[in-house]
């Protein structure tokens, strides 16, 4: 339903609407992003407006690991240079995007599209662990690396995989949690400090290093 704008047209009236409802987006931004679009050369709206109409259409999931596709595998899984026996497995594919920032991770991924919450009707068949059950079965992968978000939820979706795959042949690990790089500590909450001190490591002295 269309909200009332006083004294602006339909046609503008609808795309204020449609952008206010995107995430982190409000009525006043809706607005100035709704009045930006009106001033530019219509070719430029257009080409944003075919991007958005053809977006689902050439978008998908690769049917190996579950993240954003173009083709039947996405770009990661196409690059042989890539460990094939060291795969990360995270919730969703945005965070896929997130850890390739980092440029450090040689691996490969796994998407479970999803975390286990009984509250949402959320459970094991309803996430991409069949997937993932056929690419430890094949042998291949030898570390499973749990990168699940730290909430109530996603730490019982890392309880759930490192027990669904004790028994095989690959090494489950779960990713640190603690104090950033540059953090004070008075600006951290209790389960980040708490975390910190749980998985806490020998301290290594440069005189050991130096032998």
């Amino acid at each position: 339903m269309i909200h009332h704008f006083p004294g602006m047209p339909l046609p503008l009236a609808q795309l204020v609407e449609q952008l206010s409802g995107l995430p982190g987006i409000g009525p006043k931004t809706a607005m100035r992003l709704s009045l930006n679009l009106l001033s530019k050369p219509v070719d430029e709206v257009k080409q944003l407006a075919e991007t958005l109409s053809g977006l689902h259409a050439s978008m998908g999931f690769c049917a190996r690991c579950g993240s954003f596709s173009e083709q039947q595998h996405c770009t990661i899984c196409d690059q042989v240079r890539r460990d094939s026996s060291v795969v990360c497995v995270v919730e969703q594919p945005v965070d896929v995007l997130m850890l390739e920032r980092g440029q450090g991770f040689p691996g490969h991924y796994h998407v479970l599209h999803g975390r286990l919450s009984p509250i949402d009707g959320m459970g094991s068949e309803q996430l991409n662990f069949a997937a993932l059950d056929k690419r430890v079965a094949s042998g291949v992968i030898k570390e499973l690396i749990l990168a699940t978000s730290a909430t109530v939820d996603g730490e019982a979706t890392a309880h759930f995989t490192a027990r669904r795959y004790s028994t095989s042949d690959a090494k489950v690990s779960r990713i640190a949690r603690g104090v950033p790089e540059g953090g004070e500590l008075e600006y951290l909450d209790e389960y980040t400090l708490a975390r910190a001190l749980d998985q806490r490591v020998v301290w290594t002295t440069s005189e050991k290093l130096l032998g």
